[in-house]
């Protein structure tokens, strides 16, 4: 009780949250790594996974190389990435310390959820409405945008979901090379033997985290109607 009695008082004082270092600013700095991860991750793989899908073809290969991801522990690769000549330790602008390994670390972290979920998402478009579309006399793009974009959205949008989550939780790691983000709070709490310290980290990246999840649920859901499908619950 004591330790949760600590945690309470550490996330409760104002001036933990405020200025250079406070969980604001290393909260802000997490969000920045996890939105441009997300966003490189989506504009690099989802119009790829979404074209094979398309075809029906080469996404067996895609998976699979975008699976290499899954195997790598990513702090290995992050450790990798910043022992390298390129692109190593150094200051990226507003992302910090190693802040360019980081980025990619996290992204190619963040692909195989997004590539796997996009391109079964369009070759599981049932095809008789492939049929019909191409009965209407629609083009090859027409039939994309027009009958299997919208179906395959809601499972784009849940792999999406799922890299989300997994990369702001991952985001963590920028704080073993000296990094930015949350996870500075809890390697310097545990460094100091300050658990109290270390377990609010963890608090605050937890409770974002489910905000995030309600977040892209919503999303889903969204996604689901606008596909008139059943959401899955």
């Amino acid at each position: 009780m004591d330790l949760l009695t600590e945690t309470w008082d550490y996330l409760s004082a104002r001036e933990n949250w405020v200025g250079d270092g406070g969980l604001l600013d290393l909260l802000w700095q997490q969000l920045l790594l996890t939105g441009t991860a997300m966003l490189l991750a989506v504009l690099l793989g989802l119009p790829l996974a979404l074209w094979l899908g398309h075809l029906g073809r080469g996404g067996f290969a895609a998976i699979n190389i975008s699976g290499v991801g899954r195997a790598v522990p990513t702090f290995a690769l992050l450790a990798i990435l910043v022992a390298a000549d390129w692109p190593g330790s150094a200051t990226f602008g507003p992302y910090g310390r190693a802040g360019l390994a980081t980025l990619i670390a996290l992204t190619l972290f963040a692909l195989p959820p997004i590539i796997t979920n996009a391109y079964v998402a369009v070759t599981e478009v049932p095809a008789e409405v492939k049929e019909s579309a191409r009965g209407m006399g629609m083009s090859g793009a027409q039939r994309f945008w027009r009958a299997e974009l919208p179906l395959a959205m809601p499972l784009v949008v849940a792999g999406i979901r799922l890299a989300l989550v997994q990369v702001w939780a991952t985001a963590t790691i920028a704080a073993l090379v000296a990094g930015p983000g949350l996870g500075r709070v809890i390697t310097d709490g545990f460094y100091r033997n300050d658990y109290a310290q270390g377990l609010a980290g963890a608090v605050v990246i937890a409770v974002v985290a489910l905000c995030l999840e309600i977040a892209a649920g919503w999303v889903q859901r969204t996604a689901y109607r606008g596909a008139h499908l059943e959401a899955p619950t």
